[in-house]
Order: C-alpha cells, then sequence, then structure tokens
C-alpha cells in the first residue's frame, strides 16, 4: 500500500494516502488481518465499505508513522483526552493526528502538539464563511477571483482552522471565529495575535503548512515548544 510522505523535518512526518487501492478484496483482507484488535473491531462496526476503508487506512498509516519509533498499531493502547483526542498514554512523547475526506487519510506524527485536515474542494459557503469565520478570513475568502478562487480560498481557510483546534485538542469548544488564520499574499500562513485567543496563547508557537493534493486540501498544524 502506498503512501505518500508530504513532509519530513525535526521529527515530524505527514503521510496522505488513497484508500482506492484498498476496494480490490485480497488487499483489504490483507491489511485488515495485521490491523490491532481494537482497529478490527473500528472496521467491522462501520456499515459503509468506503468507511470501512477510510477506517483501515488509517490504521496503515499508525501503524507506518508509529514504525518511526520503532513501535507498530497492533502495541498501539489508544487513550483519549475528555474531548474526544486519541493519544498514546505509555508513549506521551509521540504525538499523532488523522484525518480523511473522499478517498484520502492524512496522518501527522510529531514529538509537538500537532493537528491534521484533509478536505475536498467545497464550494464556498459566504453566508457559512461570514457566521463561523472571522471578518478578516471572511474578506479573504470573498477578495478571490472568482468562483473557483472562493471555492479554494474557503476550503483552505476550512481545513487550516481545523488544523489548529485539533492541534489544541479542544475540539469545537473554541468558536472558530475565536481566531483568525492569516494569509499572506506571498502564502505565508499564521494565527493571527490580535485573536481572541492570542490573550491566553502564544500565536508564535504555532506553525502551519498546507497542501493542495489534486481537488483535495490539507493542512497541519505545529505546537512548537518555546520555553526560555
Amino acid at each position: 500500500m502506498r503512501a505518500e510522505e508530504l513532509f519530513r523535518e525535526d521529527g515530524a512526518v505527514l503521510y496522505c494516502m488513497d484508500v482506492g487501492e484498498l476496494e480490490d478484496e485480497g488487499s483489504f483482507l490483507t491489511y485488515y488481518k495485521t490491523m490491532s484488535d481494537e482497529r478490527q473491531r473500528k472496521v467491522d462496526s462501520l456499515l459503509r465499505m468506503e468507511d470501512k476503508r477510510l477506517s483501515l487506512g488509517a490504521g496503515i498509516l499508525m501503524d507506518k508513522g508509529l514504525s518511526e519509533w520503532g513501535l507498530c498499531e497492533r502495541e498501539a493502547v489508544l487513550s483519549y483526552t475528555e474531548k474526544g483526542k486519541p493519544y498514546l498514554a505509555k508513549h506521551p512523547h509521540i504525538h499523532f493526528n488523522l484525518s480523511h475526506s473522499g478517498s484520502k487519510v492524512l496522518a501527522v506524527f510529531a514529538g509537538v502538539e500537532t493537528g491534521c485536515d484533509i478536505e475536498r474542494r467545497q464550494a464556498s459557503d459566504q453566508a457559512l464563511a461570514k457566521r463561523f469565520f472571522t471578518p478578516g478570513e471572511y474578506a479573504f475568502i470573498a477578495g478571490q477571483q472568482g468562483k473557483a478562487g472562493q471555492d479554494e480560498a474557503f476550503t483552505r481557510m476550512w481545513t487550516l482552522k481545523e488544523s489548529f483546534l485539533k492541534a489544541l485538542g479542544t475540539g469545537l469548544l473554541l468558536p472558530l471565529n475565536a481566531f483568525e488564520i492569516a494569509i499572506s499574499p506571498e502564502g505565508d500562513i499564521a494565527l493571527d495575535g490580535k485573536s481572541v485567543v492570542a490573550h491566553f496563547l502564544d500565536p508564535g508557537a504555532f506553525v502551519f503548512r498546507e497542501y493542495r493534493l489534486g481537488e483535495y486540501f490539507a493542512a497541519v498544524c505545529f505546537r512548537e515548544n518555546r520555553q526560555g
């Protein structure tokens, strides 16, 4: 099963794979048998084959990512925070996050808190953007040329904001418009220092990366250690 490595730096690695290869029943069963009991139960609990393939794909990427630390998916015992974010209680130095959309699965592994998101290009919903995004983010989307440009900007902004929330691990307890993602004309991405979250977080501690994968957009956020 081919997993594309999108990024590797400072002990962090980001993988993406298309689960279309798992449409072959033989391939599906081969990988399914290598998974942990927990992953197999999760796959079995899903009704649609599309969802089963995505869940199995997440397990495959977990296995690949954990191999960086000499571990495998079968050995990984997942625990969950009160907000539902999975973590490895026996290996607290390993941070990871998963996301999927369409036929794509995304997985990031790092030595710092991290979050990722992948989305197939979405139609720009101006009413939704105006309601849930900040005025600056809405202006960025509305200021793009043509519908295609606005659709791309909307999807980019959505994935970036989701990656930040997942890095924090707070879920939607933090409103989407409580923080602002600023994208410069040169494509630089940063958490705006004027956001509400800037009052209790260091905006400069968050590093963003984004990727275009055909009709998909992916983003990852790392929370750097900035002590001393």
